[in-house]
């Protein structure tokens, strides 16, 4: 079995730690640091730390795309990511007590690359797994994850989606293994306020109408919802000081795959997502396999029912 993820609009992220920070001044940060960011690349880099096989693909372009083709490769994770013109983006993720983010601008995209894309995923064979996941160029297809979800579940594979937007909306069909909205996410695709968890449940469900087998809904402090057309288990996670909240979700999407391919049972697969996420939001960074193993234990799952909504 391989994991396929495919990062479409990736991005070198500098984080840099500045502690007293004042608009219209020079503030100057205590700490700075580069990395390979964008969800996919999280979720593959998450896999390898766990032991699963998996390969990162997308595009990159010009001196920020070499830095995360050569971070890829020192951390062993195997990759293809197509040469396109311009430069990859920089994201600065600023923290200041607060997490601030800028994203910079997209790498324009043209159909002769995405052509190239679709070859790279003929490998996709029965019982693969194929995440897409992140934002889409502007200048990409808003139903492109769509039509590589259709492409992969025609020849046997599972598919995952971890987007926002219009792309979650046009990906939502039966080609979709499991769908990751957060709670703000589920409020936009269903146009309705989640306050409590039962409506978590309620909105998760309609995404099963439109064809999606299973829904995880992350719901920060409160855990997070397994949805099934069979049923609905809900993840309680240990306390810990929540550091950040960048590539927890795509951990949890990480720690799903990697659960289930253990022996394909799914409360076995949320365990190792609740366990993953919050791994990743207690850590600096992404958390690394070790760390996802030892909150296992502390991780409290049960069945929610109609009745305990009452």
């Amino acid at each position: 079995m391989m994991i396929y993820t495919v990062t479409l609009n990736p991005s070198v992220d500098y984080y840099m730690d500045v502690p007293s920070f004042t608009i219209g001044e020079t503030n100057r940060a205590d700490t700075a640091v580069f990395e390979a960011g964008g969800k996919g690349i999280n979720v593959s880099w998450m896999l390898k730390s766990l032991g699963s096989e998996t390969k990162a693909l997308g595009f990159t372009a010009g001196f920020t795309g070499r830095f995360i083709s050569e971070t890829l490769q020192e951390a062993n994770v195997a990759h293809t990511f197509l040469e396109v013109a311009g430069h990859t983006r920089v994201n600065v993720k600023l923290k200041t007590g607060t997490e601030t983010e800028i994203n910079g601008t997209s790498m324009a995209i043209n159909a002769a690359d995405l052509r190239r894309l679709e070859t790279e995923l003929e490998a996709i064979g029965q019982g693969d797994w194929l995440v897409l996941s992140g934002s889409l160029p502007e200048s990409v297809p808003e139903d492109f994850y769509h039509t590589l979800a259709k492409a992969a579940r025609a020849k046997g594979a599972s598919v995952v989606v971890d987007t926002s937007g219009a792309p979650m909306t046009h990906a939502l069909s039966d080609a979709v293994t499991l769908m990751k909205p957060n709670q703000r996410e589920l409020e936009w695709l269903t146009g309705e306020a989640v306050d409590s968890l039962d409506d978590a449940v309620r909105l998760g469900r309609t995404l099963l109408q439109k064809g999606v087998r299973h829904v995880l809904v992350s719901l920060g402090k409160d855990g997070a919802l397994l949805i099934t057309d069979k049923q609905v288990l809900r993840a309680e996670v240990p306390p810990g000081e929540l550091r950040q909240s960048v590539g927890a979700g795509d951990s949890m999407v990480a720690g799903f795959i990697h659960g289930y391919s253990l022996n394909q049972n799914l409360e076995e697969a949320f365990r190792y997502a609740a366990a993953a996420g919050s791994a990743t939001a207690y850590a600096e960074g992404l958390a690394n396999g070790e760390q996802v193993k030892a909150l296992l234990e502390g991780i409290r799952i049960t069945e929610w029912t109609e009745e305990e909504s009452k």
